[in-house]
């Protein structure tokens, strides 16, 4: 495959509706990963993916083909906890057939881009066990962590539920587990610059939540 596109062939975007029609190729990626390395997964629904790219928390890379058709190539979503103190930057993947052509990092710098965009104040982790990741993310700025200096919020901690490691980390009352906790304190950095009309989607999307919660107030 590498030899038949070039990395600029590959589009990396933040994710919207129209993108929906990937959602159970990501899955099924992600899940094929997993195994391949032989490490747990959050699993995640169809719908909890697809609402994060209806969001705007989602970043996606599309492979334009020789042959004039669009392929998906990767991946990942940000998620807020604890009252959008914490974000992390989740479901780091890229299609096998588009590797080595330097998606993740194009990918990761626009995920960390847009947590940084949208919540400027906040912490952004990761938990993973991909030494790829961990090279990015120190690449980023984010330092290893213990567990106790991740957020608390019950919300995200059910997410591992679906992870086959779940079991160790119950035993070591969620101190560590197999993945490695990484940590960014905010500063002024942003690697990839987000779209005028992106921002703009954002402040719409906002916009109606602010005005949805004021409602049921």
């Amino acid at each position: 495959m590498e030899e038949l596109i070039k990395p600029e062939s590959i589009q990396v975007l933040v994710a919207d509706e129209s993108h929906e029609r990937y959602v159970d190729t990501i899955l099924t990626t992600i899940e094929e990963a997993a195994k391949v390395r032989g490490t747990g997964i959050a699993k995640r629904t169809h719908e909890y993916v697809a609402n994060k790219m209806f969001e705007a928390k989602a970043v996606i890379a599309l492979a334009k083909m020789p042959d004039g058709t669009e392929r998906f190539a990767g991946f990942s979503y940000i998620e807020t906890w604890g009252n959008k103190q914490y974000v992390t930057t989740s479901g780091l993947i890229v299609h096998p057939d588009f590797r080595g052509l330097g998606i993740a990092k194009k990918i990761k710098d626009l995920t960390f881009s847009l947590a940084r965009t949208r919540w400027p104040h906040a912490k952004i982790f990761s938990l993973t066990s991909g030494k790829a990741v961990m090279k990015m993310n120190t690449q980023l700025g984010y330092l290893p962590v213990t567990f106790d200096d991740l957020t608390d919020d019950e919300a995200f901690w059910k997410g591992c539920e679906g992870c086959v490691n779940v079991g160790v980390l119950r035993e070591r009352n969620r101190k560590f587990c197999i993945c490695t906790a990484m940590l960014f304190d905010p500063e002024e950095h942003l690697p990839a610059k987000i779209p005028q009309e992106v921002i703009a989607r954002i402040e719409r999307l906002e916009g109606r939540a602010a005005h949805s919660q004021e409602l049921r107030d």
